[in-house]
């Protein structure tokens, strides 16, 4: 069974994100082992400064990459707009490819609202972009962990994907 990894910064502010989250990492139990991996979100004030944000994404950057050196045979992705898109059925296609080779786990890592360092972004094996468009990073990570279940599901021939 193969191991996702979920690292993302901060945890949720708002229950119904927390209850979508819950329920497909419940749904993608029977396809993986969901391990998640919160990092603590480096605090802000209200309107930073450009260095202020560079300094917290490298606080952030060094739990991540921590996160990650401890994986082994496993597959890398940083999610972030400059990344390279796929649809849902070519992520089920790169999730199915994985164990041949010779991965046994997929990390993905979120970053806060600003997003992950150039140290992580350059650490993962892939950039994944869901969009040219923003997403609050809370939301991200259900919309993630659902495209993660539909690819499972689309590998296992469920009627899921339509």
């Amino acid at each position: 069974m193969m191991h996702v990894h979920l690292i993302y910064v901060g945890e949720f502010s708002a229950n119904y994100f927390a209850g979508a989250q819950s329920e497909y990492e419940k749904r993608l139990s029977g396809f993986a082992k969901v391990v998640s991996h919160p990092i603590k979100e480096s605090p802000l004030p209200e309107k930073p400064a450009g260095g202020a944000i560079a300094l917290a994404l490298e606080k952030e950057a060094t739990q991540i990459l921590d996160v990650l050196g401890k994986l082994s045979a496993c597959y890398k992705m940083s999610l972030c707009i400059e990344g390279r898109e796929l649809s849902s059925l070519g992520l089920a296609q790169l999730m199915e490819d994985l164990p041949h080779q010779g991965y046994s786990s997929v990390a993905f890592a979120i970053g806060s609202s600003y997003g992950l360092s150039d140290r992580v972004v350059s650490a993962c094996d892939r950039q994944l972009s869901f969009s040219k468009m923003t997403f609050p990073h809370q939301l991200m990570r259900v919309i993630l962990t659902e495209q993660i279940y539909r690819a499972f599901s689309i590998n296992a021939g469920r009627a899921y994907h339509k």
